[in-house]
């Protein structure tokens, strides 16, 4: 009785602490003071925008916030979330993953038993991590992209007259996510008295991309020892295009190596799970207690190392 009642107040607390992650990602407005730390800028903006509205929502994870504030993972985590253009902070993301491995710990101690359990809340905790880390990759490859055609578009509105900030404007309108949003960040940036330099350097901080650099390192000099702006970007656009449709030919030739590393990783467990439907004893031997678990989790570790091989091998640098 005590053991269901301990379960069931264990559930709950995990399902509040996820909905109400949930709920904070899915909120309209956001905490001033923790977004302009996003652009550079620190002090007190409490007092701005609605009060009532996203003053009270803001002030409601302030605790776990200070909490967070001293440990290195705020930091990560914080990064990892403004590179993903996501509204969450720190503290609700820590809310999500918390929830996440609370419900894989019981799951697991219901199925499997303590220890297991507790490895299970660990991997499961560490999912929406992954998650937010596949969001960066996808947004970065995106934003590469989208790059030659940003910029052709930019040259043509300075060689129409427009200022540098008035083309990443008008970029913002023209230009899909992800590249609106990063340039509307860099707005923002120079709107609250930030540098140009400064804000696309951040860009490209949070970006990764070493095409992006190329541009930032051209519109600083430029704006050090002057020039012609427009035709230095127009000659760095068509060597982005360039790479561009190379690095798409390289994984169009590549796509079959890439295609055989999966399979050779995903064949023995799928065969192993075939296995275990149709025979779970045969197959079980496996996992019996001695030195017979060393072959299962030795066969584990060379298919990745195998599959790291492989796509080691066709990833090709341009």
């Amino acid at each position: 009785m005590i053991v269901a009642l301990l379960f069931g107040l264990l559930v709950a607390v995990a399902v509040f602490l996820f909905f109400l992650g949930i709920g904070r990602l899915l909120a309209a407005e956001e905490p001033v003071d923790e977004r302009m730390a996003q652009y550079g800028i620190t002090g007190d903006f409490g007092d701005i925008g609605d009060e009532s509205a996203s003053g009270e929502r803001g002030q409601r994870l302030t605790g776990l916030n200070r909490a967070l504030a001293g440990l290195s993972i705020s930091a990560s985590l914080s990064s990892l979330l403004s590179r993903s253009d996501s509204r969450m902070t720190a503290a609700e993301f820590t809310l999500i993953m918390l929830g996440t491995a609370a419900a894989g710990f019981f799951l697991g101690w219901l199925q499997l038993g303590l220890l297991p359990g507790v490895l299970v809340g660990l991997v499961v905790g560490y999912l929406p991590i992954v998650y937010l880390r596949s969001q960066v990759t996808r947004r970065r490859v995106k934003f590469a992209e989208q790059l030659p055609d940003a910029l052709s578009l930019l040259v043509g509105a300075l060689r129409s007259g427009y200022g540098l900030l008035q083309g990443i404007e008008m970029l913002v309108t023209q230009m899909p996510a992800p590249m609106a949003s990063e340039l509307a960040r860099v707005v923002r940036m120079v709107g609250l008295g930030l540098p140009m330099q400064r804000a696309l350097a951040e860009m490209a901080r949070r970006m990764e991309n070493d095409d992006l650099d190329l541009v930032v390192t051209a519109i600083s000099v430029q704006y050090e020892l002057g020039g012609n702006l427009a035709q230095t970007l127009e000659t760095i656009s068509e060597t982005i295009r360039d790479r561009v449709r190379i690095k798409r030919e390289i994984r169009s030739l590549t796509g079959q190596q890439r295609a055989t590393a999966y399979l050779l990783a995903i064949m023995p467990v799928a065969t192993a799970a075939i296995l275990y439907v149709i025979n779970p004893s045969y197959i079980g031997r496996l996992f019996e207690p001695g030195w017979i678990r060393v072959l299962p989790i030795a066969a584990v570790l060379m298919i990745a190392l195998g599959f790291m091989a492989m796509n080691k091998i066709v990833a090709i640098e341009v």
